[in-house]
């Protein structure tokens, strides 16, 4: 008599899919220790940190604004003729909040990622990936401000001007710092070393350095890049400064603001999904 045997194979667990990396951002408040951390490892070279970040500007600044506007006198802004010196600071304050966010999001971020792989002993602690990368844009926006706030007093005190709108100046100046963060912490995520950088530098911040109308108007540009240059960041947020700056308020200031907001907003997002993907999610 025969018997037969049936044996049956093991059905072989299936492993649940792994989240998609553009899924929305999980932000908590743990990303607020993070921030923190990096603001007491700075405090010990805030003073350095400062000199290093306002000297700069305020050699374009004087170099510049006094050299140069002794020869070009006064430039032609909307119809109001304004002192060169005006239109420039109007600029290159704009210009100095790029320029702070970037380095801060680039090659200190890239340090704590990568060299000294900060961001994984903290991902040791009960903070999320998500929570990093934003502390590392807010704190990156803040060492904006801060180098924009001490040029804003050195403006301040060599008279360029004295317009109570200022300090709607600095709050768009805020969101400046936070749009350049956003989109330097996506060179972050791709870089695998220092010198990626320069691509950033030279192939995107160079050319906006010129083409958003911080040293000369943009009405001398050809047409077809001045139309290719009012969608850039920074020129939205030379154009939101400058008329307070000249203690006017900002026409189609509510285009310009979303403008940078789009900026900001789409540039976090691809920044936290590349450093989901470098993360492995």
């Amino acid at each position: 008599m025969n018997t037969t045997t049936t044996t049956t194979a093991p059905i072989a667990a299936t492993a649940p899919p792994s989240p998609s990396v553009w899924r929305p951002p999980e932000i908590s408040l743990r990303w607020w220790p993070v921030f923190l951390r990096n603001l007491l490892v700075w405090r010990k070279l805030a003073i350095p940190s400062l000199i290093g970040n306002i000297a700069e500007p305020l050699i374009w600044l004087v170099a510049f604004g006094y050299g140069m506007g002794a020869l070009v006198g006064q430039v032609s802004v909307d119809g109001v003729k304004v002192p060169y010196i005006l239109f420039l600071a109007s600029g290159s304050i704009c210009m100095s909040a790029m320029n702070a966010a970037s380095f801060e999001a680039l090659y200190s971020a890239f340090s704590r990622m990568h060299v000294q792989k900060t961001w994984d002993g903290i991902m040791n602690a009960p903070v999320g990936l998500d929570d990093i990368v934003m502390a590392e844009m807010l704190w990156a926006a803040f060492k904006s401000i801060f180098t924009v706030t001490a040029i804003l007093f050195v403006m301040l005190g060599l008279g360029i001007s004295h317009s109570p709108k200022l300090i709607v100046a600095w709050m768009v100046l805020i969101g400046a710092g936070i749009t350049f963060s956003s989109i330097a912490l996506i060179f972050n995520a791709l870089a695998k070393g220092y010198d990626f950088f320069t691509y950033y530098f030279t192939l995107f911040m160079t050319p906006m350095m010129f083409l958003s109308g911080v040293f000369f108007p943009l009405e001398q540009l050809p047409f077809a890049v001045k139309a290719v240059a009012a969608w850039l960041p920074l020129t939205n947020a030379v154009a939101l400064v400058r008329p307070l700056f000249m203690d006017q308020w900002p026409t189609d200031w509510w285009l310009h603001a979303a403008v940078l907001a789009v900026y900001a907003v789409v540039a976090f997002w691809i920044a936290l999904a590349l450093t989901r993907k470098r993360f492995k999610g």
